[in-house]
């Protein structure tokens, strides 16, 4: 099916620019607090979870990177699903995801003023706070204004600044712990955490850290978003996606080696990486990771500026939106309505809302999309055999795998984020009567 592509947009997101975003991407607030839950729940076997989770993500991520490299236009996986399954569930992928990267960026919006708190105890009153959430979005939306060069830039340089300090941390604590505890002590459990990481994890354990999990390696899929403005997708997609789960799989579990084995009982602690730098290098490190911190949420909230208005740019260019909301700024030649609109909602979110609660309902929503672009490659496959995209060895095995375990994982969804789930899909299907009333289903094409 043809699809509507801007193309006043400018293609400036190349190979490592796009690997840089999907990084970007998915490293943000959750490193900071999740090795804590995940010790929680496994104790000294939570490495160990970050690999699998990373199996399970690396499934998704095939599927989605043969799915993206067969389109060039914004929408990611709104547009996939469209393509694939028609304008109704389109819809409600495009309303999930929005649901998840709103959530996702007010929570990390949110956590930046708690961090904050640790130079500037004021930032915690509500004034201030309210103050710091709208000059943080505020700023990051100017700057994407101004131009998805600058954006582009903006997070290349953040994912940067937010891995070296995240490395150093690693690599300290691994010669720490090689120091002062003998890797056959450390393994048998006579580390400085001992004590209160010897946890018997039950199947529910397993699967409750594999949903927080989700919440750690997603956010990969809003960098699929921007496509008009990438110069390869068909080989830069696979390239990018690929690329980042290696490196992001490497840092989160050798992070949780150094938290589960320097935290005495990292569960009771908000701060994991702020307290094991502290037992590293005393108050100055965990000063030191308390300002990485900041500077690793402001970076996760680049790349969400960056990405996330163009979905509802996407789904203006298709007629399911207002034609307003594809409007590209004739000086800047950027989607100026989509920013704003995205930036004043996530500082709302961000100023009412709650970090934890955020956290779950992102994992949740992106659930829902994950199983609906595996069977997207599905469906894509069958249609278009001989299209000129990467192909995923084994992609339609991995796109039935994806399906199951979303589907298992989905189980775990409590009430509260039920009920939000719900009411999303009842707007979603009010937007499809809308545009359904108002326009006419544009073709939309994929790569042949």
């Amino acid at each position: 099916m043809p699809v509507r592509k801007s193309t006043e947009l400018v293609q400036a997101l190349g190979r490592w620019s796009l690997t840089a975003l999907v990084i970007n991407s998915i490293v943000g607030s959750g490193i900071f607090g999740l090795p804590a839950v995940v010790a929680a729940h496994l104790g000294r076997a939570s490495p160990l979870a970050y690999l699998l989770a990373a199996g399970v993500i690396g499934i998704v991520m095939g599927c989605f990177a043969e799915v993206a490299s067969q389109f060039s236009a914004a929408g990611g996986p709104y547009l996939y699903v469209r393509v694939a399954f028609g304008r109704f569930l389109g819809l409600q992928t495009a309303w999930l995801t929005w649901l998840s990267r709103l959530a996702a960026g007010a929570a990390a919006a949110n956590l930046f003023t708690t961090y904050l708190a640790v130079f500037w105890p004021s930032s915690q009153q509500r004034a201030a706070r309210v103050l710091v959430i709208f000059l943080l979005v505020g700023t990051l939306a100017l700057t994407n204004i101004v131009g998805v060069k600058s954006g582009a830039r903006m997070s290349n340089v953040l994912t940067i600044a937010k891995l070296v300090p995240l490395s150093l941390f690693t690599f300290a604590g691994l010669i720490f712990l090689a120091a002062h505890f003998p890797a056959a002590h450390f393994l048998a459990g006579h580390g400085a955490a001992a004590p209160a990481t010897h946890v018997v994890p039950s199947v529910g354990d397993w699967f409750e850290s594999a949903l927080v999990l989700i919440f750690a390696y997603g956010g990969f899929e809003g960098a699929m978003v921007p496509m008009s403005e990438a110069r390869d997708p068909r080989r830069d997609a696979p390239f990018a996606l690929g690329t980042a789960l290696v490196a992001v799989t490497a840092l989160y579990a050798l992070i949780q080696i150094v938290v589960v084995g320097l935290v005495a009982d990292p569960g009771l602690t908000d701060r994991p990486l702020a307290v094991a730098a502290g037992i590293i290098a005393g108050p100055a490190g965990a000063t030191f990771m308390s300002a990485s911190a900041l500077l690793c949420l402001y970076g996760y909230l680049s790349a969400q500026m960056l990405h996330t208005p163009r979905l509802t740019m996407a789904l203006a260019e298709q007629g399911d939106f207002p034609r307003f909301f594809a409007a590209i700024n004739a000086r800047f030649r950027t989607p100026v309505t989509s920013i704003l609109v995205y930036a004043a909602l996530l500082a709302t979110l961000a100023a009412v809302g709650n970090f934890r609660w955020n956290v779950v309902l992102s994992a949740v929503a992106r659930l829902f999309t994950y199983g609906l672009v595996c069977g997207a490659l599905l469906v894509l496959r069958r249609r278009n055999p001989g299209a000129q995209a990467y192909r995923l060895p084994g992609g339609q095995i991995f796109a039935v795998l994806g399906i199951a375990f979303m589907a298992v994982l989905l189980t775990r969804m409590h009430r509260g984020e039920f009920a939000v789930i719900v009411a999303v899909a009842v707007v979603s299907l009010l937007n499809w009567f809308w545009s359904h009333a108002a326009t006419s289903v544009p073709t939309v094409t994929v790569r042949r």
